[in-house]
């Protein structure tokens, strides 16, 4: 007796996202290699309600070139009937009538949130058309089960269990590449612009695209300003025009607001920086909108959407009637499952708590890699500054948030060093940004840094050179503008320490004063550090600390899953 195949349906639903196409695609071919028969619902619940040609199946070459496709070519619509029961019931006719018990989502937390209540209900909707004679007994019957796995597509980053969701980079390459074109024309005229990116209730992409463009300033959901924040916005600006920048960049989140709970917007923040009696700074405001969930998808959102994808149709294939709906999370660099229900309700929580105003709790539900990102980025804009700046402590329960400031941040004179910034290897992108990073980082602490161009063999050769020698302190004004530039602006060699002459590095680092050496570069950095350390028992002015953060498009230093990420040096701190 012949086998039926099982039948599994996937659709994208709510807000398109950059990747849907990839996990379309990964569902479909990875049924087809697990000997299921795969079926794409067009237009989200939409084409669940209708059924007939918005339910078809899928072969292997229906799905060919989506993965570097925008958007979701299989469509997405809002579908008010299927908030009511006679819609899912219908819902459930049609994926009956179709032979389908398995359906994966891509969508974000209100879609999967349907999707549970869809699969709650299924039993009593089969029931339903059993007993008003829509379906016979005999059909409904090899379908009493409703398999079911959410994938989150959502360019807002906000759904809690997961470090990433599908889309959210694209989003943010998007910004930062506006942003980019923008400064181009801010600096040109010396204007000021306002930018406001997506993010009602979170403020991931405002912060992450502050941190990778060096905003001046920026404005997030979950973390308002002080009641001073006028004040605090114009020092910084002002202090950086002070310092010569011709540009001055504001990001603000959509969902932006004050510590009483009133909105803040871009026509406020551009009413205060072009005030005449204030900074009168010729100011601007740009909407990026729509623009951020279109284009292609980055290659992480690819990659994203295939592994969750093959995750998803491993996931159905193996749950049963006891399993708890769930959805694809990755979590540290792994795809994981997790229950759903309890990811959307932490993540309605949060929105709940910034619409009470209570922020800290709201903050301290975000992951950490969330305030670690907000700490950087205040500590790398606002040094210098007698403002505060949020440090969190170790996350417990209750996650604590101190309020410090700058003179709380700066080291005694004592505990002060220099440090030696050093490229090492073939250029990658990130090196620029992980030094501008870490010169803020170190002058806000009170520390010295250092530029040594050129690598080991710039530092042998031409540190003494005249006029301009291979050591020589940053220009912050120039270093400013690093975080979008590519290659390695101080320059860097694959000569190695040894190469170079150890006795002659040893002798440099003493004469230079160094009390800390930091390192970016890729595996030729790791061997670098390698070679520094054993030699220390020769040399006693290589007893210094001394970092590596691994820069390399080969993504091949021990010790690390991703080489290219720039980030501040915090093992510098003492």
């Amino acid at each position: 007796m012949a086998t039926h195949k099982k039948k599994i349906a996937i659709m994208t639903s709510g807000g398109d996202s950059p990747g849907m196409n990839a996990v379309v695609r990964a569902v479909v071919r990875m049924s087809i290699y697990m000997n299921c028969e795969p079926f794409c619902v067009y237009e989200g619940y939409e084409g669940l309600v209708r059924g007939g040609d918005y339910i078809k199946a899928a072969s292997w070459t229906d799905v060919r070139g989506f993965l570097s496709e925008g958007g979701t070519l299989i469509g997405t619509a809002r579908c008010m009937a299927f908030f009511e029961r006679p819609g899912r019931l219908t819902a459930a006719k049609n994926l009956v009538l179709n032979g389908i018990d398995a359906l994966i989502i891509c969508g974000g937390d209100g879609s999967l949130t349907g999707a549970d209540k869809f699969r709650a209900e299924w039993p009593s909707l089969l029931d339903e058309l059993v007993s008003t004679q829509q379906l016979k007994p005999e059909q409904v019957a090899p379908f009493r089960h409703l398999n079911l796995v959410g994938l989150v597509g959502s360019i807002d980053n906000d759904l809690s269990g997961t470090d990433a969701t599908i889309g959210a980079y694209s989003a943010l390459s998007r910004i930062c590449e506006m942003v980019d074109y923008i400064e181009a024309t801010a600096t040109s005229h010396s204007r000021a612009f306002v930018i406001e990116v997506m993010g009602r209730h979170c403020g991931w992409l405002a912060l992450m695209a502050g941190v990778a463009t060096g905003a001046d300033f920026l404005f997030i959901p979950e973390k308002p300003r002080q009641d001073n924040w006028r004040e605090e916005m114009c020092e910084i600006v002002k202090k950086h025009r002070n310092w010569g920048k011709r540009k001055t960049i504001v990001i603000v989140a959509e969902g932006a607001r004050d510590r009483f709970g009133n909105k803040i917007t871009c026509g406020m923040i551009k009413d205060l920086l072009a005030d005449k009696n204030g900074l009168a700074l010729d100011t601007r405001i740009t909407t990026l909108g729509h623009v951020q969930r279109g284009g292609t998808a980055v290659a992480y959102d690819r990659m994203l959407g295939t592994l969750q994808g093959v995750e998803a149709v491993k996931a159905v294939l193996e749950a049963t009637p006891d399993t708890e709906t769930c959805f694809i999370a990755v979590t540290e660099n792994k795809i994981t499952r997790k229950p759903l229900m309890k990811a959307v309700r932490e993540t309605k929580e949060v929105s709940k708590l910034i619409d009470e105003q209570k922020f800290d709790k709201a903050m301290s539900l975000r992951d950490t890699e969330f305030s670690d990102q907000y700490q950087s980025y205040m500590m790398t804009t606002a040094m210098g500054l007698d403002i505060d700046i949020t440090l969190p402590q170790e996350k417990v329960s209750v996650f604590p948030i101190v309020e410090m400031s700058n003179e709380d941040i700066l080291l005694t004179p004592a505990q002060r060093m220099k440090i030696g910034f050093i490229n090492v290897g073939a250029p990658a992108g990130g090196m620029n940004a992980a030094v501008r990073a870490g010169v803020a980082y170190c002058r806000a602490r009170g520390h010295e840094p250092v530029a040594i161009h050129n690598g080991f063999a710039g530092f042998a050769r031409h540190h003494g050179d005249e006029p301009v020698g291979a050591v020589r302190p940053f220009d912050w004004l120039e270093v400013d503008n690093w975080a979008s530039k590519g290659g390695s602006e101080i320059g860097t060699n694959r000569e190695l320490p040894e190469e170079s002459g150890m006795e002659h590095i040893a002798y440099l680092i003493k004469k230079y004063e160094f009390d800390a050496l930091f390192l970016i570069g890729g595996f030729e950095a790791f061997h670098a550090v390698s070679q520094l350390r054993k030699a220390r028992d020769r040399f006693p002015s290589l007893c210094i600390p001394m970092a590596l953060l691994p820069a390399t498009i080969s993504n091949n230093v021990p010790g690390t899953e991703y080489s290219h990420k720039a980030v501040g040096p915090a093992t510098l701190q003492s």
